[in-house]
């Protein structure tokens, strides 16, 4: 396989962000490349480079096509000779306002800043700055940095006291109660509920750091959490409500104060940086037809700076000539590659979006079962090929932004003896859990035998792990009070 058809199979399955990487790169490396928001013509510029390039032009395909033993990518033919007709000046407008020094010192300081607003630290970080203005001594700065690096990013101390007092013990000559006391210190930390060794301490510390005289049933939910943790955990509302003494009405607010608080609460600190997605392809809906198009914006249009390719000698056989010949030859397959990565691309969202026209219509419970191979034979490609298009790619449509791979299913067969699509049977369970009534959650045995009645033949199994798919607790978790 020749580096230009790995390249062309690279581009492929690269994301958008990927892509615009690569073509800036391209830019950077490449001479005889340029960016060129519109073409213009100019035939006296096109027939000085077909002129000096004809014998290079000889060895160049007149058709792109890509083959391997798991992949084929085709494009439609595509002239040797590219356009070549834009001027530098043309590209790039050159005013005496934007030479280097024109940038202000302002403009730096606000880059500046924007960078540091986007990097964001991670929760031992947040608790090790909080420690240093900390008023503790040498040895409790000590104890208090190996307790921190034992907390977990959900907020969590993961080692026991204990294993945490035996190392330090011989070095520092501690006790126990020392490195306890420590703890309690760095559980009064932001985020509230850091440093707890378990869900209950963790809510606990929440509730109490909260302001008493702000919450009605601030009291009756240190109780609960306290005394009768388990029952709650277990969901046994009725013993709870004759335990606590409380009705119905007032345990549901008992309950609602609790479910305030953060199970995790080392999540409220950011560990990343924030991804943003850039959809490749839009569909939208004119005169009662689906219209898919590309995104412009992100692909910028490449083309042959005519400058540099005119410079190049046809019998020259310097080593600037032939550096010159090699990326002129680099530039025409990146070119080539683009536009058919971009054909690939409008020829699969097109079959996509034709093979579910119910879905933009009707919402995912009207999701088509489809797999690669459809695509794959209606469109000609290999199956792999289709896989590389779709992995990493959007598609904005009126029902939000979605990777095209979730247009894929496999399908269940139904009662009728048509089919029914997985995301199809999701939506169905979603819907169901959704409705269902809050003191008797639906068990997977009834949703099953729910969707057996509407003709759709699905396993208890199936539904259990739909269900832990799309992250729903089970029944007996889902119990909850009116």
């Amino acid at each position: 396989m020749t580096p230009q058809l790995q390249q062309a199979i690279r581009l492929l399955q690269l994301s958008t962000v990927e892509l615009q990487t690569e073509i800036q790169e391209a830019l950077e490396s490449n001479p005889m490349l340029e960016e060129n928001a519109e073409e213009h013509d100019n035939a006296s510029d096109d027939a000085r480079l077909n002129a000096n390039q004809k014998e290079s032009s000889d060895d160049t395909p007149s058709e792109f096509e890509v083959k391997d033993s798991s992949a084929e990518i085709q494009s439609e033919a595509m002239p040797a000779d590219l356009p070549v007709d834009s001027s530098w000046e043309d590209t790039y407008d050159y005013s005496q306002s934007s030479t280097p020094s024109s940038h202000t010192a302002s403009d730096d300081n606000m880059r500046d800043y924007e960078n540091k607003s986007a990097s964001t630290g991670t929760l031992n970080d947040h608790l090790i700055w909080q420690m240093q203005l900390t008023p503790f001594s040498d040895i409790d700065t000590t104890i208090a940095s190996s307790i921190i690096d034992s907390i977990s990013e959900d907020g969590y101390l993961t080692t026991s006291v204990e294993d945490i007092w035996s190392q330090l013990k011989d070095e520092l000559e501690i006790d126990l109660d020392e490195v306890e006391a420590v703890l309690h210190r760095i559980q009064n930390f932001d985020p509230p509920g850091v440093g707890a060794r378990d869900l209950q301490e963790s809510l606990k510390i929440q509730l109490d750091q909260l302001d008493h005289s702000q919450f009605e049933w601030h009291e009756e939910a240190t109780i609960l959490l306290d005394q009768h943790f388990n029952l709650l955990a277990n969901r046994d509302f009725n013993l709870l409500m004759r335990r606590m003494k409380l009705s119905e009405d007032k345990l549901r607010d008992v309950i609602k104060l609790i479910h305030t608080l953060n199970p995790r609460p080392g999540s409220q600190i950011a560990t990343a940086t924030p991804e943003y997605i850039i959809p490749d392809v839009y569909v939208r809906k004119e005169k009662d037809k689906w219209v898919v198009s590309l995104n412009a914006e992100t692909t910028p249009k490449l083309n042959i700076n005519s400058l540099y390719a005119g410079l190049i000698q046809r019998a020259d056989k310097s080593a600037d000539n032939t550096y010159m010949q090699s990326q002129l030859q680099e530039a025409r397959w990146l070119i080539k590659s683009l536009q058919s990565r971009n054909d690939t691309l409008m020829k699969v969202a097109k079959c996509i979006v034709e093979r579910q026209k119910a879905f933009l219509e009707h919402g995912e419970e009207a999701m088509k079962a489809l797999v690669l191979h459809d695509v794959a034979e209606e469109v000609g490609m290999h199956e792999s090929t289709i896989s590389r298009i779709t992995n990493k790619k959007y598609m904005h449509t009126p029902r939000g932004i979605f990777e095209l791979k979730y247009f894929f299913s496999s399908h269940v067969s139904t009662a009728s003896g048509g089919e029914c699509s997985s995301t199809a049977i999701r939506a169905l369970i979603k819907k169901l859990i959704a409705a269902e009534e809050a003191k008797k959650p639906l068990s997977d045995s009834k949703i099953a035998k729910i969707l057996s009645e509407q003709g759709i033949n699905v396993a208890r199994r199936t539904v259990a792990k739909y269900r832990d798919a799309m992250t729903i607790p089970p029944s007996n978790e889902r119990k909850r009070l009116a």
